[in-house]
């Protein structure tokens, strides 16, 4: 445990003072900031379009109208995004040679792989938590139902655990970051689309199978307020085999 937290401070540490964590936070912020601003002004003018043909103040569901499609930002921005964080945590080790110190160290692998990962979710949680004005200010504005906002949240937070899985594996696959960047991207990408070709085998038997494999498809239930057991197992599952393939990757390194 205490050379798994030694990884990660280290890599928070270098996170932290290169501008790479500063960058990626600011545009993950202005971006979602910005749709969320856009969001809130279509929700406003859609209210006052019912409110004159109606005569009265419609009721508006704020969760639906609002927090659903800014969810649903956050989570391709973050595909943007993460993997700009992840790209260089071992490409960039393999390409100094400290990945070779690293491997003949008695730090263990499973430490190594754990506190690149912590790192780099604590960076992704922080990048998080700093988007709660947003449904603070709508509910000091308006009215909001919690659950749904929360369980967005967790649905958002559990699929950024998996962007970073994904990218760290990506990252472990070579020494060239912008290569590592491009694959985390597309492999998180192919992950996302398979709900897309889920639609067009509706009517096979593999329809169903594909549905459950796209990771789109489970965190929307999330957003919606729903959580069901075998969404999380799902989401965890991913985050776990990407983690257990990443450290066979770097297992069979050592020994080369």
């Amino acid at each position: 445990m205490r050379s798994m937290f030694a990884i990660m401070g280290k890599e928070l540490r270098i996170l932290f003072t290169s501008p790479i964590a500063y960058v990626v936070t600011a545009v993950f912020i202005l971006i979602t900031g910005y749709l969320f601003y856009n969001i809130v002004l279509f929700a406003s003018s859609q209210s006052m379009q019912i409110m004159r043909t109606q005569g009265a103040l419609p009721q508006i569901n704020l969760n639906d109208l609002v927090f659903r499609p800014t969810f649903n930002n956050m989570s391709v921005i973050l595909m943007l995004t993460l993997p700009l964080i992840t790209m260089r945590m071992v490409a960039e080790e393999k390409k100094i040679k400290t990945i070779e110190l690293l491997m003949t160290s008695p730090v263990p692998i499973t430490s190594i792989v754990l506190g690149k990962f912590l790192a780099a979710f604590a960076v992704f949680t922080l990048m998080l938590g700093l988007t709660a004005y947003m449904p603070l200010l709508m509910w000091y504005y308006g009215s909001v139902e919690w659950l749904p906002i929360l369980t967005g949240y967790l649905g958002v937070w559990l699929l950024g655990g998996i962007f970073i899985a994904v990218g760290l594996l990506a990252s472990s696959l070579t020494e060239n970051q912008v290569i590592a960047g491009f694959l985390g991207f597309g492999a998180v990408l192919i992950l996302w689309l398979i709900g897309w070709v889920s639609q067009t085998m509706s009517d096979s038997a593999l329809g169903p199978f594909i549905a459950y494999l796209s990771i789109g498809e489970h965190t929307e239930n999330m957003i919606k307020g729903m959580i069901d057991t075998e969404d999380l197992v799902y989401q965890l599952s991913l985050i776990v085999v990407g983690l257990f393939v990443t450290h066979r990757v770097l297992e069979s390194q050592r020994w080369r």
